[in-house]
């Protein structure tokens, strides 16, 4: 009991203390992760890979509301923040995920990557705030509706 309310406490404190950024956008899931995607190829970001939760959950014999994963990043700033903490590996190759939620919103979820100062050795590495731009940067591309 005491073990669940600690995580409860932990996970509320990582959403309260803006390490999360959500983006409400309006389209289709797929149309905007293909923003996004795009975006950063344009930035010349490896794409690792891209997950459609839905498709597995339909393997799986379950639905759910469309909900895509992109891993991405850039191998030379990515080994840079894990030579200054190899844990950093954990939290790398950068991630944002778009979904649906059960009132039919799309949303773009990542989470801010200064805030991996908070939990690894990374106080002094300044990489950190260049890669909060990025983030916000391919989210804005993923917000952004063709007109």
């Amino acid at each position: 009991m005491r073990r669940s309310l600690l995580i409860i406490l932990l996970t509320s404190g990582i959403l309260l203390s803006g390490t999360l950024v959500e983006k409400t956008t309006k389209g289709e899931v797929r149309q905007v992760m293909d923003r996004i995607e795009r975006a950063a190829k344009a930035k010349g970001l490896v794409i690792f890979s891209r997950i459609d939760h839905r498709a597995q959950a339909k393997k799986a014999g379950m639905d759910m509301n469309d909900e895509e994963l992109l891993l991405f990043g850039n191998p030379r700033a990515g080994t840079r923040i894990m030579l200054n903490d190899p844990r950093a590996g954990l939290e790398l190759p950068m991630k944002i995920l778009v979904y649906r939620d059960y009132n039919g919103l799309v949303h773009i979820l990542y989470r801010k990557p200064s805030s991996l100062k908070e939990g690894y050795r990374l106080e002094h590495c300044a990489l950190l705030p260049q890669l909060d731009e990025t983030m916000e940067a391919l989210a804005e591309a993923g917000a952004e509706e063709k007109k």
